[in-house]
C-alpha cells in the first residue's frame, strides 16, 4: 500500500460530497431516493480491538433516511497490489466493533435496535478482485441443521478499475471523475477530466474539497513524473496551467512510467505462468481458488512460491496451512 496514496483518498472522503456521489454513482438500489445527503456526517471511527489497535484508518459516515432512522455506511479504502481473501471476516469484525461502541454510548433506534450498517469496500487495485464477498463463502459446509447459526456478512465491493471510461465519462459524479483520473494513462486524459472538475467545482462553498482534489491530484503526478515543480502548485488551474504548458516533456516522462510498470507486470504474470506448472507438475490439477490466489499475488510471493516448491511436499507447505 502507498501511504502517500492511502491517505489521499481519506482527504478526499472526508468530504460529505464525495460520498454522496460515490453513493449516487455507484451503489446500486432503490432505496437511495429515502436518504436525506443533507443529513451526511462523519463519525468517529477510533475504536479499539481486544489487540488495543485503533481503527483510525477506516471512514464512517451515518446519514439520515426518510423515517429519520440513521443508516451507518462503514467506508473501507483499500490500495494493496492485490485482494484481501479474508475480507469478509476483518469487515465482520469492524461492523461488530461499530455496534459495540453504539451500543455503549446508546445511539440506537427508536425500538431500541441497532442501526442498519452497509459495509463497503472500495479497491484501486491494478488486479481485479477475486475474493469471497460474503462470510459465507469462506465458511465449510457445517453439519445439516447448523446452518442457521453460522455468522453472516456481505459486504458492497466497489472496485474502481473495473469500470470501463465510457461509463465513467457519462456521469457529472466526483467519484467518477476520481476513477478516471486514476486511470489515466496520458497527460492529456488527466487533463480532460480536470477541466470538468474545475467547472464542477467552482462555487465558493466548494473551496476545500477542490483544495484536497488539487492535493491529490498534485501527489498523482508525482507518481507519474519528477518534477519538482508539482509540488508547489495550490489549485486545479494551476494544474491544467503547467500540463498545458508542459504536455509533451511530461506525456514522455509518463509513458516511461508506464513502460516500466508493464515490464514489471509482464514479469510478474510470467513468474506465475512458470509458478502453475511447476505446481500442477508436482501435485496435479490446482484448486480455482488457488489459481485466482496466485494470478492476484505480488512478483515478490510468487518468486518467493516458487522457491518454496521446488523442494516442498505438498502445497501446504508452499502456501500454509490452507493453500486454498
Amino acid at each position: 500500500m502507498n501511504p502517500e496514496h492511502d491517505s489521499g483518498y481519506k482527504l478526499l472522503f472526508a468530504h460529505p460530497e464525495m460520498v454522496r456521489d460515490l453513493i449516487t454513482g455507484f451503489v446500486p438500489g432503490q432505496w437511495r431516493e429515502e436518504i436525506d445527503f443533507a443529513t451526511l456526517e462523519r463519525v468517529n471511527a477510533s475504536f479499539v480491538a481486544e489487540s488495543g489497535k485503533a481503527r483510525h484508518d477506516d471512514m464512517i459516515w451515518r446519514v439520515r433516511l426518510r423515517n429519520r432512522s440513521w443508516l451507518y455506511l462503514y467506508l473501507l479504502l483499500e490500495f494493496q497490489s492485490r485482494s484481501d481473501r479474508f475480507m469478509a471476516l476483518r469487515l465482520l469484525v469492524y461492523v461488530g466493533l461499530l455496534y459495540q461502541d453504539l451500543v455503549k454510548r446508546g445511539e440506537l433506534t427508536a425500538t431500541g435496535q441497532l442501526p442498519p450498517v452497509l459495509p463497503i469496500v472500495l479497491y484501486n487495485g491494478t488486479t481485479p478482485w477475486r475474493e469471497a464477498e460474503s462470510l459465507a463463502e469462506l465458511v465449510a459446509a457445517p453439519p445439516q441443521g447448523l446452518e442457521a447459526y453460522l455468522p453472516q456478512l456481505r459486504y458492497l465491493l466497489i472496485d474502481e478499475n473495473r469500470y470501463d471510461e465510457t461509463t465513467l465519462a457519462s456521469q457529472r459524479n466526483l467519484a467518477a471523475a476520481l476513477f478516471r483520473l486514476e486511470q489515466s494513462r496520458t497527460p492529456e486524459q488527466l487533463r480532460a477530466v480536470l477541466k470538468s472538475l474545475i467547472a464542477w467545482l467552482s462555487e465558493p462553498e466548494q473551496k476545500e474539497l477542490r483544495r484536497s482534489l488539487t492535493i491529490w491530484i498534485a501527489r498523482l503526478l508525482r507518481r507519474k513524473i519528477r518534477s519538482e515543480e508539482i509540488a508547489t502548485v495550490t489549485d486545479l488551474l494551476e494544474i491544467d496551467t503547467m500540463l498545458a504548458e508542459r504536455i509533451e516533456s511530461w506525456t514522455q516522462q509518463w509513458m516511461l512510467q508506464g513502460l516500466q510498470q508493464g515490464l514489471q507486470k509482464g514479469k510478474a504474470e510470467g513468474e506465475a505462468l512458470a509458478l502453475k506448472r511447476l505446481l500442477a507438475k508436482r501435485f496435479g490439477p490446482l484448486p480455482a481458488a488457488l489459481e485466482a490466489r496466485i494470478a492476484a499475488a505480488s512478483l515478490e510471493e510468487i518468486e518467493a512460491w516458487f522457491d518454496a516448491a521446488i523442494t516442498a511436499p505438498s502445497l501446504d507447505a508452499v502456501f500454509g496451512s490452507n493453500p486454498q
